[in-house]
This record gives C-alpha cells, sequence and structure tokens, in this order.
C-alpha cells in the first residue's frame, strides 16, 4: 500500500480530513474478520494515511452498533473501548510501536519487540500527538445505539521513541491497521492485514503489511 506525501503544513488535527479530502486521498478498508465463529460481529471501519517532512497522518471513520470510551487518559485501557490501531515497525530491528486510539481520542503508545514488556510512551511524546475526535474528549459508558464517529492523528516522528527518525521518504515499512472492542456488547477484533492464529492477537508483525511512503 502506498502513502502519499502531503506538501501542506498540517498544525490541527481537526484540519486532517479537510487536507485528505482535498488530497484525494482514499479510505481503505478494515475488514478481516480473523476469528469468524468466536467473533463474527463487523463494524463499518475505514482509515487513510498520508505523510509530510515531519509527521504521519491518519483518519478513521467507524459505523458500529454501540460505542464506548471510558477511558480518557492517556496509556489506559484503550482496546477495551471502541478502538482503532496503527502497529508499525519503521526500522529494520524488530521493534515494532502499537499506537492506540479509542473513540474520543485517547492514546495508549507502546514499543517492543514482542507482546510482553512493552515500553510505554512518556507524557511528552503522548502530548506531542494532535487528536480529533467527532465524538468530543469526554469520556462515556458504552451507548444503547448506533454509533458513527471518525477520529484524526497527527503523528511527529518523536512518537517513536525508540528510533531517531528523521524522514520516512521512500522507505517500505510493516504495519497493520485494527478495529477492536474487547468490552463492547459485540465484541470484535478486525484487521487490514490477515492475521492467521487460532486466537485473537494484534502483536504478531509476521502479519504485517507493507507500506510505502512514496516520495514527494
Amino acid at each position: 500500500m502506498q502513502v502519499p506525501f502531503i506538501k501542506s503544513i498540517v498544525r490541527d488535527a481537526i484540519d486532517v480530513p479537510t487536507v485528505m479530502d482535498n488530497a484525494a486521498i482514499a479510505f481503505t478498508p478494515i475488514s478481516n474478520v480473523n476469528w469468524r465463529e468466536a467473533y463474527p460481529y463487523c463494524p463499518e471501519v475505514q482509515f487513510r494515511i498520508a505523510y509530510n517532512k515531519f509527521s504521519v497522518f491518519l483518519h478513521y471513520k467507524v459505523t458500529e452498533d454501540t460505542a464506548r470510551a471510558i477511558y480518557g487518559v492517556d496509556n489506559g485501557s484503550v482496546w477495551t473501548d471502541s478502538c482503532v490501531e496503527f502497529f508499525c515497525m519503521p526500522a529494520g530491528d524488530g521493534i515494532y510501536y502499537n499506537i492506540e486510539c479509542n473513540c474520543i481520542g485517547t492514546l495508549l503508545i507502546g514499543a517492543g519487540t514482542g507482546r510482553e514488556n512493552r515500553e510505554l510512551a512518556g507524557t511528552e511524546t503522548l502530548g506531542a500527538v494532535q487528536r480529533w475526535a467527532s465524538l468530543g474528549r469526554r469520556p462515556f459508558q458504552e451507548t444503547s445505539g448506533q454509533k458513527t464517529w471518525e477520529v484524526a492523528l497527527i503523528l511527529p516522528y518523536a512518537i517513536f521513541f525508540k528510533h531517531n527518525i528523521r524522514t520516512l521518504t521512500g522507505k517500505q515499512v510493516k504495519a497493520n491497521f485494527y478495529k477492536c472492542g474487547d468490552e463492547l456488547q459485540k465484541p470484535h477484533f478486525l484487521s487490514w492485514n490477515p492475521i492467521k492464529l487460532e486466537k485473537p492477537d494484534f502483536h504478531c508483525p509476521d502479519f504485517f503489511g507493507t507500506l510505502e511512503f512514496v516520495s514527494e
């Protein structure tokens, strides 16, 4: 999958959808239901991604039967809420980042070579991420009806806190995109690139796809 370069300087996450619209960047579905027998529910989820000299931009759109956002403080258990995720390996050393975001823009960012003993991002790193959430930023309990929501993120290269990333231009990065909601009424575990494991597990870089960051 190619990741387009955007020349615009985008300072606020609320502007990310408009900038991507103007650049005619298309959405890609997150629709692989990898464990259909146990978790058949498939909400409507799509994402788009772009980058510039300073940051990676993400924009997600979700429609699901219910939504939940009880975590309002970063580095909490956001995967149990209505959550979208971006896992990526920006270098060739086996370290990958999990960038998880619930529907009100609360983040969890970690780094490591596997599920165990992951190092969480510090306050300064998390604070550098610009976020916009269509549902606002206040926590709420699970809704009683269908919700459509969007989140947009501006991820400066500094979020890759285990590396010194200066540019992504021309690089191929292994990555996957996810949608989950472990504690919703209808738990689900969707991915962009399919995962061939017996049980739900997103910490599986062997099943990451490839992002090609195209030149300016």
